[in-house]
């Protein structure tokens, strides 16, 4: 496995696709239980990403997560953009020296940065229903090299038996139970993406 620059900027864009073809999904998942702008924002965001990526064009990979982060950062409401800017801020300081990623186990040990980045802003621990509940297992297989589409759909559908601790959801106790966390189905996007590259 050998992820450059090259790899990490064709993930992220990959991403932003996902979340434009999704961002309605997301946002009905955001109706029950949040907001209902999910999707909409994040794909504000990402619209953002590609704008200054391209008017930046970012040649090393912490740079290339300091655009997006700020960029999410910028232009995503709610919860959302402070919690996924978090994470890719606290990439961009774990890449400052890395060049390429050569190894799914030093990956995973990259993405831990960032879900302490979202856990240090959110204050969320696994089982809280939020984007830690996906973030959380995909670290962990990532760094048994052992990720897969089926684990990281099960981690995100994992989300709707549970009762919100966290956010907005939290209000609706346990009428949160039975619907699927809007902020672990666009991580799970993020992830599925990822698989192409390694």
């Amino acid at each position: 496995m050998r992820v450059t620059v090259k790899e990490i900027q064709a993930w992220l864009s990959d991403f932003g696709k996902s979340i434009e073809e999704n961002k309605d999904y997301l946002s009905e998942l955001d109706t029950p239980i949040g907001d209902g702008d999910h999707g909409n924002n994040m794909n504000r965001g990402m619209s953002e990403y590609r704008s200054a990526f391209e008017a930046k064009q970012p040649s090393t990979i912490s740079d290339t997560f300091k655009v997006l982060s700020m960029a999410l950062i910028s232009k995503v409401g709610g919860a959302s953009g402070p919690l996924y800017g978090s994470a890719f801020m606290s990439l961009t300081k774990a890449t400052k020296d890395i060049t390429e990623i050569t190894s799914e186990k030093q990956l995973g040990e990259l993405l831990e940065a960032g879900l302490i980045g979202i856990q240090s802003r959110g204050k969320a621990t696994p089982g809280d229903k939020t984007m830690v509940d996906v973030w959380y297992p995909v670290v962990q297989e990532l760094k048994k090299a052992a990720l897969s589409k089926d684990s990281i759909k099960a981690a995100e559908q994992h989300t709707s038996e549970l009762q919100a601790k966290k956010g907005r959801a939290s209000y609706l106790g346990e009428r949160s139970i039975g619907h699927v966390d809007p902020g672990a189905a666009s991580s799970a996007l993020l992830f599925q993406d990822l698989l192409t590259y390694l």
